[in-house]
This record gives C-alpha cells, sequence and structure tokens, in this order.
C-alpha cells in the first residue's frame, strides 16, 4: 500500500542535465526500458507491466528486462509468469532479495500457482545488480530508460556497484554512458511522505538522489492517487484467463486502484506533453526518514509531473492499455 504521511524533509545537492530530454520513442525506434518493481503489496504494478506489453506489441517499447525489488517470496514468479502470458518468457528478472522472504501478497502466489512461468522462487532468481549490469552493458550508449515503480534499493545498489566480470566499469559510469533517463514513481509533490521513497530503506533513496546525474522525472503520490483503473469497466472488458484480471480479481475484486505506477510507464513511452504539466523549478529533497520536499534551487535534470487533464482521460488510456487495446 502507498501511504501517505505528511513530513518535512532537508535537502540533498544533485547536479545534473536537464529534463527536457525527450524519453520518448521515436516512430521507427522502440524505447528501451528497464522496469524496476515491486511485485507484491499493490496491483499497480501488475498494470503497469501489461502496459509495458503493451507498447512492446505496438513497437512503442523494447523490456529488456525487469527488476523486482521486493521479499515476497512469489514477486519474482509471478512477474515470469505475466511476461510468459505475453509471449515473452525470455526477459530477464533480477531480485533484490533471495532469502528471508515472506509471503504476504494478495495475487503473487495465486498467478504464479496458476500460469507457466521458469522462476519458482526469488530464492532461485539471479541478483537485481548482475542483471542491471549485465543488461546496461549490452546497450548502445545513451538508450536506456529506466522505469522505477517500487523501492529504490535495486537502483541504488546498482549505483554503488563495482566494476567486475560482466563490465569495467563502476555502476555510476554504465549508468553515465548507457541511460538516457529514469522515470520514478515516489514521493509526494510538493512536499509529503510516501512509500517508494520510505521503505524498506530510505537510505537508498537519499542514496539515489544525491547520486543521479541524468534527467530523472518523478511521479509523485499526488497524481496516481487521481486516476482510478482497474474498475468495474476493466472487469467487463478484460479477457478471464489474462494474469492482469487475475491480479485485479483477487486484490480486490475490482473495485478499482491509483494508478501511480502507470502514470510512470505512460509518461516515459508517451511522453508528458499530452496529458501532463512538467514542473521544473526547484528540486527535490529528501530526508533521512525519506520524507521529501521541492524546493530552490532548480536542479536542472529534475522535475515532477502535475495533471493537466481531467482524470477519466488519463484513466481511460491506461485501462485500454492494461486491456491490451
Amino acid at each position: 500500500m502507498k501511504k501517505l504521511l505528511l513530513g518535512l524533509s532537508v535537502g540533498l545537492l544533485s547536479l545534473g542535465c536537464s529534463p527536457k530530454t525527450s524519453t520518448t520513442a521515436s516512430k521507427s525506434q522502440p524505447l528501451s526500458v528497464i522496469l524496476d518493481t515491486d511485485m507484491d503489496s499493490d496491483v499497480d504494478d501488475v498494470g503497469a507491466l501489461a502496459m509495458l506489453h503493451a507498447y512492446e506489441k505496438t513497437g512503442k517499447a523494447r523490456i529488456l528486462g525487469v527488476i523486482v525489488t521486493s521479499d515476497d517470496k512469489y514477486s519474482a514468479a509471478c512477474t515470469d509468469a505475466i511476461n510468459t502470458y505475453f509471449g515473452r518468457p525470455d526477459i530477464p528478472i533480477g531480485v533484490s532479495q533471495t532469502d528471508s522472504l515472506k509471503e504476504f501478497s494478495r495475487y503473487t502466489r495465486k498467478i504464479a500457482e496458476e500460469f507457466p512461468h521458469k522462476i519458482k522462487s526469488n530464492e532461485t532468481a539471479e541478483t537485481s545488480t548482475s542483471v542491471y549490469r549485465r543488461l546496461l552493458a549490452g546497450q548502445p550508449d545513451g538508450s536506456v530508460v529506466i522505469i522505477t515503480i517500487g523501492h529504490l534499493t535495486s537502483l541504488s545498489r546498482l549505483i554503488d556497484s563495482a566494476p567486475d566480470h560482466i563490465s569495467p566499469l563502476s555502476g555510476q559510469e554504465l549508468i553515465s554512458r548507457k541511460v538516457k533517463s529514469w522515470s520514478c514513481m515516489g514521493g509526494q509533490f510538493p512536499s509529503g511522505k510516501e512509500a517508494n521513497f520510505y521503505r524498506p530503506d530510505p537510505a537508498s533513496t537519499v542514496n539515489c538522489l544525491a547520486k543521479w546525474k541524468l534527467p530523472v522525472i518523478f511521479a509523485g503520490w499526488e497524481v496516481g492517487n487521481q486516476v482510478v483503473t482497474g474498475g468495474a469497466d476493466f472487469k467487463s472488458r478484460s479477457k478471464h484467463d489474462s494474469p492482469i484480471y487475475k491480479g485485479y480479481l483477487h486484490y480486490n475484486d475490482f473495485k478499482g486502484r491509483a494508478s501511480w505506477d502507470q502514470i510512470s510507464v505512460l509518461e516515459a513511452v508517451e511522453g508528458a506533453d499530452q496529458y501532463f504539466t512538467v514542473v521544473r523549478d526547484g528540486h527535490c529533497a529528501v530526508a533521512a526518514d525519506g520524507s521529501n520536499v521541492w524546493q530552490a534551487p532548480v536542479q536542472a535534470n529534475q522535475a515532477y509531473l502535475k495533471l493537466k487533464v481531467e482524470p477519466a482521460v488519463v484513466r481511460q488510456r491506461i485501462d485500454a492499455l492494461m486491456l491490451g487495446d
């Protein structure tokens, strides 16, 4: 659950380049994406992954890999089952945790048990750092968009990773060379406390924002909270043998859920202009407890989103993508 707790925060310094650089797919070249998800407690992660597969089907995106930042035992297996359902069992999956696992999700085990997949548990999956590094090392310079829709543990570990047999570059060097931009579902704007920033280790959020120098756009809690998808209309139009249908069924029986994660995917692939205003008049400062505030001075590489259309417009677009329309 992405719970809102208002809080104050202290500033960080982080230099970088402008977020005005377009991250969207061109007509001839799909956007190369690594998705970093906490596929466990909330169902918007399921919807976000379904959107990426819809974009891939139409040539707008190419899913390089999925990072699963979760301690739920079946989170990677569920992710693998969704990818397999969409005809992509080959997508590499890396996990943040292989031990001390828990079983708490309403849907991950049920989807894993009902749909084919190779990964049986996070215990047997490859680590997120090695997958991140391998994927980035194999891509053209400046070509990859990282979309984080969960906790920032795995991204922080990538940033701090040392040269190894995969690449002679450090994590920061790999990012600087291979990544185009970062789309982040996290924080609350202009201020507050949001789960992806404070749970389970807010130190990772502090580390990521302090060291990230490329363009980053934040989709805060307050944006996705206005856009409720996966409701009755989605149920009536969905294929009942789909893991996406099953995810929303098991989560809350199609009562609808805020689209926090889907907002980041929508912005990353389609761009901000159609649905959002991009605010660039400050920077995101994060405190040790994960609370954040947007404040001066301007940091040229950072921005956050505000809705500029009615929530229903975005809801219809996201529901259609989750349905594969």
